[in-house]
């Protein structure tokens, strides 16, 4: 099985000299000589660091959304500027209304902007395509749709809901991500990971019947996680010895220092903006 793999990290919370920061995650894949943007970053850098980067918005054929957060989707808009033909894919949530609310502060309303909801909303079925199962979006590159929560430490909860009164809880169920088969192993992608590491990985192994990964990158959502799921994720990570991972955007500073010291030498990198992957 033979897949030319490269993904370039456009958005994220770190940047490389000459490009810009932001709190949002968006990665340029190229697999199988497809051009597939997963998220867009919250709209502040996308396009400045797509074009100091050499990547061409009009060239994307596909975009996939990790979830329907500003953070992941704010630069939509700008895409569709750029490129009126991509195909996008995501969840039938993604489109919801959302909000984050911790105690002692106002909800803040956390969804995609809602003019992007609104020019989303306007595209024909064929340009964008809802739906929460799994599809493969060519030879080698797979998207999961909703993953099944089965992992018992692992709290995928949050401060998160789709009213602003906080009544009702949002569990995220339109998070999902990527995965790429090639001769190594899976390599995996994630956007916020809301779902569990270890849920994402697993169902992903179900998926594809290969229980080798090789890779893991992307945000891993353990900022705010118990020292006990840290421990759990740590041992499982250990068992499944990927040759490498790039973790960023939501992980945890703190957390990456934490998987550096406790799994393979070399093996943990920080993400940034600029960051170029190829297998």
């Amino acid at each position: 099985m033979s897949c030319q793999f490269e993904l370039t990290v456009i958005c994220d919370n770190y940047a490389e000299e000459g490009l810009l920061s932001e709190h949002g995650l968006s990665f340029a894949l190229r697999a199988d000589g497809k051009n597939i943007l997963f998220d867009t970053g919250n709209g502040e850098t996308l396009i400045h660091n797509a074009t100091k980067l050499g990547i061409d918005l009009a060239n994307i054929t596909q975009l996939v959304l990790s979830h329907g957060h500003y953070d992941h989707t704010g630069g939509i808009g700008e895409l569709l500027h750029h490129n009126q033909h991509c195909q996008i894919i995501a969840h039938p949530f993604v489109l919801s209304e959302r909000y984050s609310h911790h105690p002692a502060k106002p909800a803040r309303r956390i969804s995609m902007p809602a003019s992007i909801q609104s020019e989303l909303q306007q595209l024909i079925p064929t340009q964008l395509k809802l739906q929460s199962v799994s599809s493969m979006l060519n030879r080698h590159v797979g998207m999961t749709g909703q993953i099944p929560r089965i992992s018992e430490f692992e709290d995928t909860g949050g401060p998160f809901y789709i009213d602003k009164a906080a009544q009702f809880v949002d569990i995220i169920p339109d998070d999902q991500a990527l995965w790429v088969n090639t001769s190594n192993g899976l390599i995996i992608i994630l956007g916020c990971c809301h779902s569990g590491l270890v849920n994402t990985i697993e169902y992903i192994r179900r998926l594809t019947g290969n229980n080798r990964v090789s890779g893991i990158i992307g945000g891993f959502h353990l900022l705010h996680a118990s020292a006990e799921r840290i421990n759990q994720t740590l041992f499982y990570l250990n068992k499944l010895k990927p040759d490498f991972i790039y973790a960023g955007h939501c992980t945890g500073d703190g957390v990456i220092e934490i998987l550096r010291k406790n799994l393979s030498e070399g093996a943990v990198h920080q993400l940034y903006a600029g960051m170029r992957i190829a297998i």
